[in-house]
């Protein structure tokens, strides 16, 4: 669709064709149908699974099932990489992150890259952003470049605050994420009084923060986001009744990753099936609100007449987990952090469709495992079926050799450190002591240090 770099969206790019919508347009033939215009609502977080059954049972989400009436539903959409500048890399440049190479928050691409919407604008249409963007590098915080680099060293640091809900206002409470419905309205008011009156047609982005959680300042500054908060408003949208609770392994049949994600995540304490179920609710209703600011951009596009003649797109970049498998966030590619919304709707867009096929930026497993046969996860089938295991192995490093990948980016995590160590002098042990690890780091800090010493002197 763009040329001869590789869309990883390739189910999406074809329905887009389909469309008509094209990275090159053309001027319509006499008589013939005008150009549709494109709008893409991206948020953060949100987990795929809940715009069809079982799980859209758990909270109302209006906008996503108006979506899903007049239009087509990806049933399994997936992320290429399940974090925020990562997924986006991939999602804007059309690469993927073997490509890319953005492996972490920090490392995105460069900011002059041309992405999709430069060349569309390039070739006709009118392009206009508002919102979460977070696809270049040179973005979030010490903690986060430094978290990612030192994965390798042999130590476990918390460095999230323990996952916790918050609830704020009263039942008439509606705007709560007050930054995105800012953008959501300047969006609506761009579709209302600019839009409606452009003679060519126009690609519109919206980037959300929700349902992405809030910020724990008790934890520290240096602290993550690990507080789930909204309004009574929004929780009345859910059904508690219809809400899983999670099954967990124990700790210590984890697998080592997924012992490392809980413990970092601060996860692995003690949790009351009450705490769980509120944590999910109060997720789900972040994501009913998200849903209100789809809504609005739709809202907009029907009152100026827009809606018939512009595609619509709604995505995340990855999904949220919220506390299956003992963890909230995402960076795993478990279901709920890597499945990932897809709705279309628009001009030869069939309605009421849902498409099986899996349409993710680089996700081979969900086409060959029965999920169905094992919805939590629970179960590690490669050691049960080593022969096809070799086989997909063999598939995998004919697209990539990921040897060499994971050798690289634990080239590029020691260079980055080495080079952001020696960039602070004398204050290097204190600086270290105090990111979003400083509460667990402070109680053993020379025995990190040494383990950081360790890791360099390989």
């Amino acid at each position: 669709m763009w040329g001869s770099e590789p869309l990883g969206l390739a189910g999406l790019a074809l329905l887009l064709m389909a469309t008509g919508v094209e990275a090159r347009p053309r001027a319509a033939a006499s008589g013939g149908h005008p150009r549709s215009s494109v709008v893409l609502v991206v948020c953060d977080s949100l987990d795929g699974r809940l715009t069809f059954f079982p799980g859209n049972q758990t909270v109302d989400l209006p906008f996503i099932n108006f979506m899903k009436r007049y239009g087509t539903v990806f049933l399994n959409a997936y992320t290429n990489s399940p974090i925020c500048c990562p997924s986006r890399a991939a999602m804007w440049s059309g690469l993927f992150t073997h490509l890319t190479e953005s492996w972490n928050n920090f490392k995105g691409l460069d900011p002059d890259y041309v992405t999709w919407m430069d060349l569309m604008e390039n070739h006709g249409y009118h392009a206009q952003k508002f919102g979460k963007l977070d696809y270049t590098s040179g973005h979030h915080s010490v903690s986060n470049r430094v978290e990612a680099w030192t994965r390798d060293v042999h130590f476990l640091l918390r460095q999230e605050g323990r996952p916790m809900v918050n609830l704020t206002g009263d039942r008439k409470q509606v705007r709560v994420m007050e930054a995105d419905w800012q953008n959501t309205d300047k969006a609506a008011n761009w579709i209302k009084e600019e839009a409606v009156n452009l003679t060519q047609p126009f690609v519109l982005y919206l980037g959300l923060n929700l349902p992405h959680p809030y910020p724990s300042p008790y934890a520290g500054e240096n602290f993550g986001s690990s507080t789930f908060l909204t309004s009574a408003y929004w929780l009345e949208q859910v059904t508690y009744e219809a809400i899983k609770i999670p099954k967990w392994s124990s700790l210590s049949e984890m697998h080592p990753v997924d012992y490392y994600s809980s413990y970092t995540k601060n996860c692995t304490g003690e949790f009351t099936q009450e705490e769980v179920r509120n944590i999910r609710a109060f997720y789900y209703a972040m994501c009913a609100e998200t849903d209100a600011m789809l809504g609005e951009i739709i809202s907009a596009l029907k009152d100026t007449g827009l809606l018939r003649k512009t595609v619509v797109i709604f995505t995340a970049d990855h999904g949220e987990l919220a506390m299956e498998h003992r963890q909230f966030y995402k960076m795993s590619m478990y279901e709920g952090s890597s499945h990932v919304p897809l709705l279309v709707m628009g001009p030869g867009v069939k309605q009421q469709q849902e498409i099986a096929n899996v349409v993710s930026l680089v996700d081979i497993y969900p086409t060959m495992l029965d999920l169905t046969a094992d919805p939590d996860e629970l179960t590690n089938v490669a050691i049960k079926f080593p022969v096809i295991v070799h086989s997909l192995d063999k598939i995998l490093r004919s697209v990539v050799n990921y040897p060499k990948v994971s050798s690289s980016v634990q080239e590029y995590n020691k260079r980055e450190f080495i080079h952001w160590k020696q960039s602070l002098g004398q204050n290097y042990s204190s600086v270290i002591a105090n990111l979003r690890w400083h509460q667990d780091w402070l109680k053993e800090q020379k025995k990190f240090e040494n383990a950081i010493d360790k890791w360099l002197g390989k």
